[in-house]
């Protein structure tokens, strides 16, 4: 949990024990970073701890403290460091805003898909890392050039964006469930639903469902969601060019 008197990592400058003038050799933030993103993805984030972290960078816990003050600190550059990893689309008059969406709300699934971690703590920072606050300005600019007015271009973040979060952090999920099951994304699927077909009573609900499966189409696992995701998002792009051919009066 973020302590209620923590502000951002970003705001409060460099460990304090880092602006001591004798510092352990062969360390810096950016080293520990690289190495906690690597934690944080191999195990999680419920089994990430600075112990852990000191051991894989071949160090003492002490000496990460020379570079960041406490755990919080740590997973904030983590954070910010693979939101980095997000291409951030370019702008112009010839830049389409759809295209540009589309661009940016993949991008913004594959955090999640890629670091299933970052869906716990993006609602816990402030996320004004130098990485997340360009990827910030992209997204915002994308959407007021949409022709939104400014007081509905909040709402129409919001809709796109947690729309995102929450088919992505699912996807993560189902990822990791499966990597822990020791089967591919389709074997586990395939165990499921033959789970849920043999349960009683589920019979007719789910031949309904195995209906609409088989109707959305896709192979695979990774086939059917993709088809999935851009049917949504071209929802969520149909309905901002309806409010605004209706004057976004609301």
């Amino acid at each position: 949990m973020v302590s209620a008197r923590r502000t951002s990592v970003w705001l409060e400058g460099k460990s304090r024990r880092a602006r001591k003038a004798e510092q352990p050799s062969g360390l810096d933030r950016e080293r520990i970073t690289e190495a906690a993103v690597r934690l944080l993805d191999a195990e999680g984030l419920a089994k990430f701890s600075m112990r852990k972290l000191a051991a894989e960078l071949d160090v003492t816990a002490m000496s990460v403290y020379w570079y960041v003050d406490t755990k919080d600190d740590l997973l904030e550059l983590a954070l910010d460091r693979v939101v980095g990893e997000m291409p951030v689309p370019g702008a112009g008059p010839e830049a389409d805003w759809r295209e540009r969406l589309r661009e940016v709300a993949t991008s913004y699934r594959g955090l999640f898909v890629s670091h299933p971690w970052v869906s716990s703590l993006v609602g816990h920072f402030l996320n004004i890392g130098p990485r997340s606050m360009e990827f910030a300005r992209a997204a915002q600019q994308v959407i007021a050039d949409t022709g939104l007015p400014l007081h509905l271009q909040t709402g129409a973040m919001a809709s796109v964006f947690q729309f995102v979060y929450g088919f992505g952090t699912i996807e993560g999920q189902f990822r990791e469930r499966c990597a822990e099951a020791g089967m591919t994304q389709d074997e586990y699927f395939e165990h499921a639903m033959g789970t849920v077909r043999q349960r009683p009573g589920y019979a007719e609900h789910f031949e309904r469902v195995e209906r609409m499966m088989e109707a959305r189409g896709g192979d695979t696992v990774g086939e059917m969601r993709d088809r999935d995701f851009r049917f949504a998002l071209d929802l969520q792009i149909a309905g901002i060019e309806a409010m605004v051919a209706r004057g976004a009066s609301s």
